[in-house]
């Protein structure tokens, strides 16, 4: 049974359901190709010359990497394997996809590699920038809230989703430059969040389905009564940097962001580094030199009280507005 879905702008086809993902009917032709609990034929022949690509520096409880990445096929074909035994087989151009994951895995499981990491790795090669961020839409703009993992940039997507505004992206903001703009690209509907966060917004761990049956991470579905996902691209028009989390009595507060220290921020902040070559690194700073002239980059600093959440979202909106009202003055 052949299934369509779009995720960070692409139409992907698959030939079982993607946990997670947002069905469609295309209207256009398909992007990516995956093929589920299969490997190509030939992925045996190219294991012995494979070259080893990268090894995460984070290890599971064995003292295994917990993903590791080779060069297949004198690189026409990337392999990842993770520390579980999931492994995807993806070709340089971003268009097919094999995965296959063990008998203890679910396709629950398979899909949070999938959707997250996975198509980060996709849209690198195929050229599109992507930052470590959420996205929130504000007065039918795209707000990138940007920070390292840990900075709560999936808490406060979801805080402002609660507050009733749409969100785009949890994690990763694919971008495309048209014409002198940025445009977000909408990921999937879905924001990944710890039972510390869920208890936080809505009460008690518990309040949000499970993402795995085999995990305890929950996640907020931007597709039920509410509708809370935003499906079409918008323009980009701010972004704000997590900082770290403070008792201060002014918490939360905004701050202007240094220009020094705005595109190596971005840098720091950009998906999947460990792919880019000279090249592409080079064309990817260029790109974020243009979106530093372009759009206010802010830092704000949260309470460290998740009370204030609902003040955090009301801090960033009142000084968006600000700002984007002085930028088209």
């Amino acid at each position: 049974m052949t299934n369509f879905c779009a995720a960070y702008g692409l139409v992907i086809q698959s030939d079982s359901f993607l946990p997670g993902a947002f069905p469609i009917d295309p209207t256009s032709g398909v992007d990516l190709q995956v093929r589920l609990q299969t490997m190509p034929v030939w992925r045996e022949s190219t294991l012995h010359t494979a070259q080893i690509r990268y090894v995460a520096a984070d290890e599971n409880d064995a003292g295994e990497p917990v993903m590791q990445a080779w060069d297949l096929a004198d690189g026409e074909y990337l392999r990842l394997l993770y520390a579980d035994s999931t492994e995807f087989i993806l070709d340089r151009n971003g268009t097919e996809l094999w995965v296959t994951w063990p008998e203890s895995q679910t396709p629950e499981d398979m899909a949070t590699y999938l959707l997250g990491p996975v198509l980060g790795l996709v849209l690198r090669l195929r050229g599109v920038a992507c930052l470590h961020a959420s996205a929130v839409v504000v007065d039918g703009k795209a707000i990138a809230l940007v920070g390292t993992s840990g900075a709560g940039k999936s808490t406060t997507a979801a805080a402002f989703a609660k507050a009733g505004y749409k969100v785009m992206a949890d994690d990763i903001v694919a971008l495309d430059e048209q014409s002198g703009a940025f445009f977000v690209r909408p990921a999937y509907p879905r924001i990944r969040l710890w039972p510390s966060s869920v208890e936080a917004l809505f009460g008690t761990e518990d309040a949000l389905p499970l993402l795995t049956p085999t995990w305890d991470k929950r996640y907020l579905d931007l597709l039920n009564d509410s509708q809370r996902f935003q499906s079409e691209p918008l323009p980009l028009a701010a972004i704000y940097l997590l900082d770290e989390r403070s008792s201060d009595a002014r918490a939360p507060f905004v701050e202007t962001l240094p220009d020094n220290r705005m595109l190596m921020t971005l840098v720091a902040n950009t998906y999947a580094n460990y792919l880019l070559d000279k090249p592409m690194r080079a064309a990817e700073f260029t790109s974020l030199g243009r979106l530093c002239r372009q759009i206010p980059f802010r830092k704000v600093t949260p309470h460290a009280d998740a009370k204030f959440l609902p003040e955090l979202c009301r801090v960033i909106v009142e000084d968006f507005q600000t700002q984007f009202s002085l930028c088209t003055a």
